[in-house]
């Protein structure tokens, strides 16, 4: 589980996961998705490893939950990798949550877990930056 609040409103921080010029500039510049129920995520988080998702839940402004597909860049696996971003609006602005599950516990997976888990720590700082400089005055739009 990753956690990260950011200083706007929700819609903003939406716009930022679900757009693809916007998710090219926080998360990588090969990223591209297809927003919406049964669409996809495509992206190297990690810069390394290339990941493509089917997007099963997708609740504007406040839910994304995307399955992934199975990728030869993977360790092998039974079970299905599956990622939820859940946007929570609070006062002053949004708490984002990314909540993972389906990793493989066998050791095969253990450089994979630490390469995600540490990629989507960086990606969401930098989501975040992304989202409050654009909102400053003379910020990137």
């Amino acid at each position: 589980m990753h956690r990260v609040d950011v200083l706007a409103d929700a819609g903003e921080v939406w716009r930022a996961l679900t757009e693809g010029v916007s998710l090219r500039e926080w998360c990588a510049p090969d990223a591209d998705i297809r927003a919406r129920q049964g669409g996809f995520f495509r992206a190297s988080v990690d810069r390394v490893t290339e990941l493509e998702a089917h997007i099963e839940v997708f609740e504007a402004g406040k839910r994304m939950r995307l399955m992934y597909l199975p990728s030869k860049a993977l360790p092998p696996s039974q079970s299905v990798m599956v990622e939820d971003f859940i946007l929570e609006a609070v006062p002053g602005g949004t708490i984002v949550r990314l909540l993972a599950s389906g990793l493989s516990s066998s050791a095969q997976w253990d450089t994979q877990y630490r390469r995600l888990r540490t990629s989507w720590h960086a990606a969401l700082a930098r989501l975040k930056v992304f989202v409050e400089k654009k909102l400053k005055p003379g910020g990137a739009a």
